[in-house]
């Protein structure tokens, strides 16, 4: 390792990567990849890659990030359209905790890079090799890839950049740009309703399925307003009595139950939607429907026991 080292050109360019892993500090590589790296920093100084995810990962070899829309489609640079790939005898993927330049085609770079999770020599030379991941904030970095891979290389739990700090700026002639807030729509002032609120999921992940589930709760909980209503007023059976009865302590202690599964079911969804990227899987819509089964059953069950006793 101590070989690499002295066969590579000193560094002169450093920024910090305050991320939700940890802090992430990178040399750069400015004389060499003067392109990429003034891009790297500039960005970095307007805030560019505040609140961005890592939204994509390869094991083994790389974890990519730099993409304002977080889908990997976005992203632009600096200099108002991609800029060309630069290359170094003296620089090669060679080792986990490189920093690249990503882009789809040669020579058409933007705003967003990645790190090396290993040795990754194939993108010498079509890849741009900008800087490196520097003390034990390596560690940091390599947690980025402690997490479950799903559909196109999407983490099932996206990490972010919180922040950027500019440590050592290698051009002293960057003039920050003032760059229009990414503000999400969803954290934009909401008009006051007029009409009874109703729950929107079209924005979630969780889609139908969500809404679906919302509307069953729903309509256990208008079933059982005000008055306690016996098994009769729930089920068509002529062997059961319409009279009501009073409510036992079982009764009480099963509704207890049953409130509870509900606020932990809705403090569920509510972290769920907190991570963007965190897409529902077929077991967990299955699981999540058990619990729903589940949570009527034993309310059912419950007033059922108490009208024949």
């Amino acid at each position: 390792m101590s070989n690499i080292y002295i066969t590579e050109p000193a560094t002169n360019g450093k920024v910090i990567l305050k991320t939700t892993v940890g802090d992430i500090e990178i040399e750069l590589w400015s004389k060499e990849a003067p392109l990429a790296c003034r891009n790297f920093v500039q960005l970095c100084m307007e805030g560019y890659y505040n609140d961005t995810a890592f939204h994509r990962l390869v094991k083994g070899f790389i974890v990519q990030g730099g993409d304002p829309t977080g889908t990997g489609e976005g992203g632009e640079s600096i200099y108002g359209k991609p800029f060309r790939t630069e290359s170094h005898s003296r620089l090669s993927f060679n080792r986990r905790g490189l920093v690249g330049m990503a882009c789809s085609e040669p020579n058409c770079n933007g705003s967003q890079f990645f790190f090396t999770l290993g040795e990754a020599t194939e993108l010498n030379t079509k890849h741009t090799l900008f800087g490196r991941v520097v003390g034990n904030t390596l560690f940091n970095m390599l947690r980025l890839a402690e997490v479950e891979v799903i559909k196109g290389d999407r983490p099932a739990r996206l990490h972010r950049i919180l922040k950027t700090e500019v440590i050592l700026n290698p051009y002293d002639d960057i003039v920050p740009r003032r760059l229009p807030s990414h503000t999400k729509k969803n954290d934009e002032e909401e008009p006051v309703p007029t009409a009874k609120a109703t729950k929107n999921f079209s924005l979630l992940s969780f889609g139908d399925e969500a809404e679906e589930e919302a509307e069953v709760v729903s309509e256990v909980a208008e079933k059982f307003r005000g008055k306690g209503k016996s098994a009769h007023d729930l089920v068509n059976d002529p062997r059961l009595s319409s009279e009501p009865v009073a409510v036992s302590t079982i009764d009480s202690a099963a509704s207890k139950s049953a409130s509870d599964e509900l606020l932990r079911e809705a403090e569920e969804r509510r972290r769920r939607r907190e991570d963007a990227a965190n897409l529902e899987t077929a077991e967990e819509r299955e699981a999540r429907a058990k619990r729903l089964y589940a949570v009527c059953h034993i309310i059912f069950k419950a007033r059922l026991f108490c009208c024949r006793g």
